[in-house]
């Protein structure tokens, strides 16, 4: 029997019992490990983590905590090679791909690492400037953030495991609130080796940082007035969250990011021949290749000028037929597998619902796999559909299919394209190609209120923009809708999540004497 790996709360290892989940690679098929958290006392953890923890942490003051981040960054950078290793093995991305998780989860750390030294050590931040509330201008209010009082509890999915547990832990331990880490099991092995090699170099405050791997049953139960969920995953998990006790009665504050149908929009004034067509077509490529599209902020809808329809849907299918699809071991190997074989059955199912209303311009169950055997191995190409009357469609409009999938459609002006883009009733991402910086403008800010960040590429930044689907650290990750509704990210905003606001109402002189460190969040 393959080896149980270790959860850790309180500052020490706490073995799981029983049989537990086996984590496979979804390439070979082998067994790499279990986890469990069965026999684990999510009271005790819970408890110790608010109570010794948080204190110890909220003691050190801001600068000191990025200290720790840093700190935190240099024994990750230590273990990178090992990083690698698993990433491949239990999530079946190659190398390029898992560095866009390992590597990325690195900078974000060592950005707010960075972010947080410049905050001194201050208890509190204030946010905004102060307000007089009497005639003669002694009395006024003045708003603060302070650290809340309680437990971060994330809850993370399976296709980032290793940026996804510290882009929200970065802002967490920043604020001064110590973390829970509940993985998504089938991935869960390299965020509990990170946490593991975290928590054995003694660089936190003993219960700090926690995870635990396999069953997530009890976890909600757990959570207290002051809390925070931060939860990313399905819109049906998310809605069981915000449906719980610890939501509904103890007002826990709960992030949440959600599936959601990015678009890709180009432009009626561009032509086959201009830059802008070209930087949409490699960016569609791009996004339906990196991570085999199990990207929350992928593209999914690609909307093209009605007269550029055909011309993008052959620019397309000649790209993707270029890609090589299989075991992320050969280096001939440009994407690799989905996460498990049942994710693969979701996205065939998925897959199927799509081409109900849509043509298949490119079938990727057609691939041909390197190295991996297709009766074994979690493999999909890239698949490509068509949709040539968005208008009368639904499926397309509602339904993501999490792999590398993406539906193109053609849209009459405007007007029109901003509808289609709307009707999937919100998105982390939506990304604009075009050469006309007032055209783009105006596409953005009406494109805002339904997007959490709006990715515009013209010619002028086609070599130099971050990509539609990366993340980065600097600017918002969330969005409207069915996108969750949630913000994580945008620099030192992340912090608000973190912390409470309060309206201190006083003299000035006693104002003065807060120390709370100014910062717009």
């Amino acid at each position: 029997m393959t080896e149980l790996l270790d959860n850790y709360v309180c500052g020490r290892r706490a073995p799981g019992r029983g049989d537990g989940t086996t984590l496979y690679d979804p390439v070979t098929g082998a067994a790499l490990g279990r986890v469990s958290n069965e026999g684990v006392d999510l009271g005790s953890a819970f408890a110790y983590a608010r109570e010794t923890a948080g204190p110890a942490l909220r003691a050190l003051g801001y600068a000191r905590r990025a200290a720790m981040l840093g700190d935190v960054v240099k024994t990750l950078q230590a273990n990178r090679d090992a990083y690698f290793e698993i990433a491949i093995a239990n999530s079946g991305t190659t190398r390029g791909d898992s560095a866009i998780d390992i590597e990325g989860s690195i900078y974000t750390l060592g950005q707010y690492a960075r972010w947080g030294a410049s905050l001194g050590e201050a208890r509190a931040l204030a946010d905004g400037g102060r307000h007089k509330l009497a005639k003669d201008g002694v009395f006024q209010a003045q708003h603060v953030l302070v650290p809340a009082q309680g437990v971060a509890l994330l809850i993370n999915a399976f296709n980032f495991p290793a940026w996804g547990l510290w882009e929200k832990a970065a802002a967490a331990l920043l604020s001064g609130m110590p973390v829970i880490v509940k993985p998504a099991t089938v991935t869960a092995w390299l965020a509990q080796r990170m946490v593991a090699d975290v928590v054995e170099a003694g660089i936190l405050p003993e219960g700090a940082l926690s995870i635990l791997c396999g069953s997530g049953a009890g976890l909600l139960d757990q959570l207290r007035p002051f809390d925070v969920v931060s939860f990313t995953g399905s819109s049906a998990t998310a809605t069981e969250i915000g449906r719980h006790r610890a939501a509904t009665a103890g007002a826990v504050r709960v992030n949440v990011e959600a599936d959601s149908l990015n678009g890709a929009l180009l432009l009626p004034d561009e032509g086959v021949d201009s830059p802008a067509f070209g930087l949409l077509v490699r960016e569609v490529v791009r996004e339906m290749t990196i991570k085999s599209g199990q990207k929350c902020t992928a593209i999914r809808r690609i909307l093209v000028p009605e007269r550029l329809y055909r011309a993008t849907s052959d620019a397309l299918a000649a790209k993707l037929a270029s890609i090589t699809v299989g075991n992320p071991r050969n280096e001939k190997v440009r994407m690799g597998s989905l996460v498990s074989r049942a994710q693969l059955e979701r996205v065939t199912v998925g897959v199927a619902e799509l081409r109900s209303e849509a043509a298949c311009i490119h079938d990727g169950a057609a691939q041909v796999l390197v190295d991996a055997d297709p009766t074994v191995a979690a493999c999909l190409g890239p698949t490509l559909l068509g949709l040539a009357q968005p208008d009368r469609a639904d499926a397309v409009h509602r339904i993501e299919v999490f792999g590398p999938v993406a539906t193109l459609m053609p849209y009459r002006d405007v007007g029109h394209a901003l509808q289609l883009i709307r009707r999937g009733e919100g998105s982390l991402v939506t990304s604009l190609y075009g050469s006309d910086p007032r055209a783009l403008a105006s596409a953005a800010v009406e494109l805002a209120d339904s997007s959490g960040r709006v990715h515009v590429i013209s010619p002028s930044v086609g070599e130099t923009h971050t990509g539609h689907g990366n993340v980065m650290p600097q600017s918002l990750h969330g969005g409207p809708g069915r996108a969750g509704g949630g913000q994580e990210l945008g620099g030192l905003r992340a912090l608000g999540l973190y912390h409470q606001r309060a309206a201190v109402q006083a003299d000035g002189a006693v104002l003065d004497q807060l120390g709370a460190m100014p910062m717009t969040l």
